[in-house]
Parts: C-alpha cells; sequence; structure tokens
C-alpha cells in the first residue's frame, strides 16, 4: 500500500513539475525577501539536508548497496550512483514544485491559510522536526563514536541535542541569522570535501576514477523514480515530507529566476557539491581507509551545523504561520519556548513510534486537495500570473 501511494507521489510531482516548467516557462518568479542566486542555493541546500548526508555513505550506505546478495535490487549499478539517486538530482524536482507553487499561485488561491489546511500544515511540520530530532539524538551515538560506546546514548548526546536546538531556536529570531548560517554552512561543507580529498591522498586521477560512476545513475535514472527498496522508500517519503514546507521556505528568497532558471538551479547547484563529496567518500570506501578521529570530528561537526539550519527553518516556519513571533512573547520566551518544546516531542518520539511514511502520505493528501481546490474553487486565479509572492489574493 505505502509503495502505491509513494509511487504514485512521485509521479504526480513529476508530472506537475513538467506540466508548470512548460506552462509558465519564461515567468519570473520573486520571494517575499530576494536575495542573490548563490544565498539563495545555500539556504534552499542547507535547510533541506542533515547529517545523514555526511555520516550515512560511509558508515551504513555504501556496504549495504554493495551487498547485492542480500538487496539483488541494487544490482544494477553502483553504490556511488545509488546513494547519489537517493539525494541528488531529480528528487530535488520536489522542491521546485513547491517553491514555484508558493512564488507563483499560494499568493493568488490561498490555499494554506484555509484554517484546516493551516492545522494539519503545521502539524507535519512540527512533526517532522520532533522525527529529525529524534532520528539525530539515536544516531548520535554512530556519528561521535569516540565518546562511549557507540550505541548507548549517553547523557551528553540529550545535552548536545538541547543545545543544538536552543541554537536553532535562537538563530531562527532574526532574518539574518539564515543568511549567514546557511552561506557559512555551505563554505564548510566544501571545506571538508577538500578536506577530505586531501586526507586520502587521492589525485585528480583517482577523483576522475571514482566519480565517473555516477553515471549510473544518469543512466539508469528512470530506476529511482519509484521504490527500489523499502530503504528507498523510506526516502521518498522523507523527501516528501519535506517538500512543502521547504518550498514554503524558500520561496520567499528566490530573485527573479525564471521558472525554467529555477528548475535548472535546483537541479544542477545542489548536485554538484553531493556529486563531490559522494565521489570522495566513495574512494575511502573502496580503499578501506579509515576515518577515525580527526576526519570524523570534522564531518560530525558538518553535520550538526546542517541540523542546525534545517531546525532553522522549520522553527521559523511554524512559528511565523502560528504568530508565534518575537515580537509578541520576546526573544527569551520564543526561544526558551521553541527549545523545550521540540526537545519534548524529541524525546517523546525517540521510541519511533511516528513514522515519516505517515507525514509523507499527509503530504501527498494535501497535494491533491490542493489541486483540487486550484481546479474547482480558484481556476480564473491562475490566469495572468506574474510570479509575484507580494501578490495579494484576487
Amino acid at each position: 500500500m505505502l509503495t502505491t501511494i509513494i509511487s504514485f507521489g512521485v509521479i504526480l510531482a513529476l508530472g506537475l513539475t513538467i506540466f508548470c516548467t512548460i506552462k509558465w516557462w519564461n515567468l519570473p518568479l520573486t520571494g517575499v525577501t530576494p536575495v542573490p542566486l548563490f544565498t539563495f542555493i545555500a539556504i534552499l541546500f542547507t535547510s533541506g539536508l542533515d547529517v545523514g548526508l555526511i555520516m550515512f555513505p560511509l558508515a551504513f550506505d555504501f556496504p549495504l548497496y554493495a551487498d547485492t546478495a542480500t538487496e539483488p535490487a541494487y544490482g544494477f549499478t553502483n553504490p556511488l550512483a545509488l546513494e547519489f539517486g537517493f539525494w541528488g538530482f531529480l528528487i530535488w524536482t520536489f522542491y521546485f514544485l513547491t517553491t514555484f507553487y508558493f512564488c507563483a499561485i499560494e499568493p493568488r488561491v490561498k490555499f494554506f491559510e484555509i484554517p484546516a489546511i493551516k492545522l494539519l500544515n503545521n502539524i507535519v511540520i512540527i512533526t517532522t522536526c520532533a522525527f529529525t530530532g529524534a532520528l539525530f539524538l539515536i544516531y548520535m551515538p554512530y556519528y561521535i563514536a569516540e565518546v562511549g560506546d557507540g550505541e548507548t546514548i549517553l547523557p551528553v548526546f540529550y545535552l548536545i541535542c538541547f543545545l543544538v536546538i536552543l541554537i536553532a531556536a535562537f538563530s531562527s529570531t532574526d532574518l539574518k541569522f539564515v543568511r549567514v548560517l546557511s552561506v557559512s554552512s555551505t563554505l564548510l561543507f566544501l571545506a571538508l570535501i577538500a578536506y577530505m580529498w586531501l586526507n586520502a591522498g587521492m589525485g585528480l586521477g583517482e577523483f576522475a576514477s571514482s566519480a565517473s560512476n555516477l553515471g549510473g545513475y544518469f543512466a539508469n535514472i528512470h530506476k529511482f523514480i519509484i521504490p527500489l527498496t523499502d530503504y528507498h522508500e523510506f526516502y521518498l517519503f522523507w523527501w516528501f515530507a519535506w517538500s512543502i514546507m521547504i518550498g514554503q521556505f524558500v520561496s520567499r528568497f528566490v530573485g527573479g529566476l525564471k521558472t525554467w532558471q529555477l528548475l535548472a538551479s535546483l537541479l544542477v547547484f545542489p548536485s554538484i557539491p553531493l556529486g563531490l563529496w559522494f565521489s570522495v567518500l566513495y574512494y575511502y570506501h573502496l580503499n578501506g581507509i579509515g576515518t577515525a578521529g580527526f576526519p570524523n570530528w570534522a564531518m560530525t561537526i558538518v553535520g550538526i551545523v546542517f541540523v542546525i539550519n534545517s531546525f532553522d527553518s522549520l522553527i521559523r516556519l511554524y512559528t511565523d504561520n502560528l504568530n508565534f513571533t518575537t515580537e509578541r512573547f520576546g526573544t527569551v520566551s520564543y526561544v526558551l519556548a521553541n527549545a523545550i518544546g521540540l526537545f519534548v516531542l524529541t524525546l517523546l518520539f525517540q521510541s519511533q513510534w511516528l513514522q515519516i511514511q505517515w507525514v509523507g502520505t499527509i503530504v501527498i493528501g494535501i497535494y491533491l486537495l490542493a489541486l483540487g481546490y486550484m481546479f474547482f474553487v480558484k481556476r480564473r486565479h491562475l490566469h495572468g500570473l506574474d510570479g509575484n509572492a507580494n501578490i495579494p489574493a484576487e
């Protein structure tokens, strides 16, 4: 059942992406707080990714994908191509679709201002935020293997989790923080790639040899549309669960890109650092190079910064939606309420009783409700779109 739901959702999203791109090809898109392209890409890139991007490939994913005896479904290409397919290129069309929607369409139809939809959307945002925190806490012993036995969640890990949420809550108090945090995080990630490259003693020839395996993704791109395995299905639901809120958040920063430029930017720019990163890590995997010591700490620190970015964007989004602002409640009350509330929810979700597949299913349902609302109620409002998010509803 879940496989059918997510397969339908992905095909629907891709179909809508093609339709919107063709119909509004040259429509200029401007958010309420436009920023330069590099800043926009940095905000997008760091808002939708977390520590799993940094730590999972070497620790879990590459060995899993290489074991085709256990998972024959992965046998059609190499582990690097599979990892890239789970994180890069085509999957970013989900974010294009929602970013385009919140720039060009939502200001006219106001679907997400319907009280029931607004409530449902905020529940999705808050639960996904807490689910992300729970995953971060659960896997922290693996990320920071130098502390503890690599399995037990020690008190220090609870403290780190709370501090991460606290920092994110504070950074969400002012828009200037998201720009600084996103750009600095992107540069830090690029620096990490360079360090890991040098640490491996990898030359350009070795890198090119490793990166050439990415061709296995593009040669088999059609196979990534529907779930290959339960693990791939989890990733697709994860991307769907995040899609509406990331689009709602980053759309405000679009700075005049045309529709086709927005699509190209989302497909290409995030995929470049992802391809570089995975190619470097794949070289580590193939050559059995360890990451104990400083390399692991460097990866962990960058991963934690990504988590702070993700929390920041989600906190900023649901507090805006709920009008829970520093102007109304003061900075201290705002920060503490968000930090304590999300930390408590993180602890409640630690048992993983909440499944991201459920959240993703709800998001697909919201897609369908939005389509129905636009087609049957607000169709005339879709004529003459100008792509300006500041335009009020007619």
